[in-house]
């Protein structure tokens, strides 16, 4: 926000910007959240770390719509902020031993889902996000190392360290799907 001449507080934005980024959002939210989700495995911090996501690229949404790859950018401000959140302390939700409601029955297909989301959390950031873009989002090496800011080697080892803890994972030794 900044004044005008008259004392009038003004938008740093263009409102026309704000059009395309409304339409931005409406259309990709759910990919945004979905890859969000397998980074945090939170549904709650999954959106948290959209909206932080979204936060960040508004004020420059001009300049990022006209770069012709707008997805790609948020996603990869998306996922530096997902990796550099291990440096901020939250102190306002304490793990607990009992849920205060029961998990619901689940079929198998959203048991095995639970499963790769468990699995997924035990790994470090840096293998997670790699894992993630490459497996999930389907992404080249060179777009993964290109949003993670590292060397394509880099994320061949995280891929390849990643993929093996998973298979040694107990959560999903009887599945035997990740070769």
């Amino acid at each position: 926000m900044s004044v005008d001449a008259y004392g009038t507080a003004t938008s740093a934005v263009p409102e026309n910007a704000a059009t395309g980024f409304d339409e931005y959002v409406v259309s990709r939210a759910s990919d945004l959240v979905r890859t969000a989700f397998f980074l945090t495995g939170d549904r709650q911090t999954a959106e948290d770390l959209v909206q932080t996501a979204l936060a960040k690229v508004w004020p420059r949404w001009r300049q990022i719509s006209e770069c012709g790859e707008p997805h790609a950018y948020v996603r990869r401000v998306m996922t530096t902020t997902y990796l550099a959140w291990w440096r901020r302390r939250w102190n306002g939700e304490r793990p607990v031993d009992a849920l205060p409601e029961p998990e619901p029955l689940v079929d198998r297909r959203s048991a095995d889902r639970l499963d790769l989301l468990r699995a997924l959390a035990q790994l470090p950031r840096g293998q997670r996000a790699a894992v993630v873009l490459r497996h999930v989002e389907d992404l080249s090496e060179a777009r993964t190392a290109e949003i993670m800011g590292c060397s394509v080697g880099t994320v061949k080892s995280q891929c390849s360290r990643g993929l093996a803890a998973l298979r040694r994972n107990p959560l999903l030794a009887e599945d035997g799907d990740l070769r």
